[in-house]
């Protein structure tokens, strides 16, 4: 056999410049695929290594936020929960809650996090925050389960609704990368983001509507308390799980609107800044 015909073609590398602000790559991200996966992989693993508790701390969280709700605000304040036991009730709203703190926490973090991998290695930097929003689903899954659990025992029905859980993720799950996508590069210039982040998001919580329904909100102000996006994700994620009869769709299309714009300005802002994490971070 000659060398010619064991000769292996040479690997093409493509080098082109950067066309733009609105030139996302997002097709690069996917030749780079394999990373994600490995990426999130290492995220789950992370998270329970060396824990005592392992994959109960998915649960404990959201669990112990719905007792204290329910003793606060549906015991002593009395708060309405739309004819369903207020458990039920604030449990349905803390499910996407808890899978979007958790995913801004960890994206917005991420470019610090993984500093030595971006200094060292080439590869879409966009990568990092999919993989930090992807990876806290395991955590949404168990609670999931948990739920389910608990309208076994109040004798809810689940309705067919529940088909429209995956379409909501997905949204509850575009809404903590646009915001990782927008803290993240002012987190490796600004490392008082981190500080900050978690008082913000206690802040934003009593602003969603999880432990009071979207009817307490005067209706005169209903349209402008729908532009925090978290208000259509919840009243969508009720909807979904607890089988009510309408949602508040104008609600639910103003969140969507707004996650829709505030996706599109992270992905600008997070690709002009990308080309200087290595050298600042």
């Amino acid at each position: 056999m000659s060398a010619n015909s064991i000769r292996k073609s040479p690997q093409v590398v493509e080098i082109r410049p950067v066309r733009g602000i609105f030139d996302l790559e997002l097709g690069t991200v996917w030749r780079y695929r394999e990373l994600l996966y490995f990426l999130i992989w290492r995220e789950i693993k992370v998270r329970y290594r060396q824990a005592a508790l392992g994959i109960a701390w998915a649960v404990i969280q959201p669990v112990f936020a719905v007792v204290v709700f329910t003793v606060i605000f549906g015991h002593f304040a009395k708060f309405p929960s739309e004819g369903v036991p207020y458990a039920v009730f604030a449990f349905a709203a803390t499910l996407p809650w808890t899978y979007f703190a958790e995913a801004v926490q960890r994206s917005s973090n991420g470019l610090v996090t993984d500093s030595d991998l971006i200094r060292k290695v080439y590869f879409p930097r966009l990568i990092i925050p999919l993989a930090m929003v992807t990876a806290p689903l395991v955590d949404f899954a168990f609670s999931f389960v948990v739920f389910l659990s608990v309208l076994t025992w109040y004798g809810i029905p689940v309705t067919t609704n529940l088909l429209f859980l995956p379409p909501l993720l997905l949204v509850a799950m575009s809404l903590g990368l646009a915001v990782g996508l927008l803290l993240g590069p002012v987190n490796v210039r600004y490392r008082d983001v981190k500080h900050t982040l978690p008082f913000l998001v206690q802040l934003w919580m009593y602003a969603s509507p999880i432990v009071y329904p979207l009817s307490m909100v005067p209706e005169q102000l209903r349209g402008l308390y729908s532009l925090n996006p978290m208000v259509g994700v919840i009243e969508g994620f009720r909807w979904a799980l607890l089988g009510k009869a309408q949602p508040d769709f104008t609600a639910i299309l103003m969140s969507l609107a707004m996650i829709v714009v505030i996706l599109f300005l992270g992905l600008v802002f997070f690709r002009k800044q990308e080309q200087s994490f290595a050298d600042v971070i």
